[in-house]
């Protein structure tokens, strides 16, 4: 199995980067060994800009831009796909946004046919969110931010497009708590990523035991 994950912060030593980095080990470590990518998109110069371009791919009228096609082909490899970001206004920041904004192309990851009909496309590519956020957890419940969150990146994005959330984390009081509590949690998770997998019966010639 091969995981993807995307990790949207312009500091290389930032709590998230060290959650991402986790995530990996845990996924590269597990019984299996699966194969991991780590996506830095700041890193990497990703635009995360919506223009005339893309604008021309949702209306069905060109061919995605080369760097769109780029991560398409990226997310076509990935059996799932784990976004690691700090909570920018109870959100995600705007690269990463930019980014499913852009990659998340009808045609690709949906049809949104002229009749209306919609045609979810990612049924196959599981979800694992991250999210790193300041506050604790007694404020994102007195005012709805995780709710809020759920709503519009779990069924808003991810579900139109059939992509099964698997599981969604905050990771919360990231200023005040230890950065190893939320490391450890972070390489568990990459651990346990493809655990249902790992423990389904297979062919023979196909096991990961030695």
């Amino acid at each position: 199995m091969h995981a993807l994950i995307v990790v949207a912060h312009h500091d290389p030593q930032s709590l998230t980067h060290s959650v991402a980095t986790q995530v990996a080990r845990g996924v590269a470590h597990s019984a299996c060994g699966h194969s991991v990518e780590l996506a830095d998109l700041y890193a990497e110069g990703f635009n995360p800009v919506f223009g005339p371009a893309d604008h021309a791919v949702h209306r069905r009228e060109a061919p995605a831009p080369a760097d769109v096609l780029a991560e398409q082909a990226r997310l076509d490899r990935a059996d799932a796909l784990v976004l690691v970001y700090p909570v920018y206004w109870w959100s995600m920041p705007g690269l990463l946004k930019g980014w499913i904004d852009r990659v998340f192309a009808n045609g690709w990851a949906f049809d949104f046919q002229a009749d209306a009909t919609l045609v979810k496309k990612l049924g196959h590519l599981n979800v694992h969110l991250i999210g790193i956020g300041g506050a604790d957890a007694g404020t994102y419940q007195r005012h709805g931010y995780a709710a809020a969150m759920k709503t519009q990146i779990e069924h808003g994005i991810f579900d139109y497009c059939a992509a099964p959330v698997v599981s969604s984390t905050l990771m919360l009081d990231a200023e005040t708590q230890p950065a190893a509590t939320h490391l450890q949690a972070a390489r568990v998770l990459g651990g346990a990523l493809f655990a249902s997998a790992e423990h389904a019966p297979r062919p023979q010639q196909a096991s990961c035991q030695p």
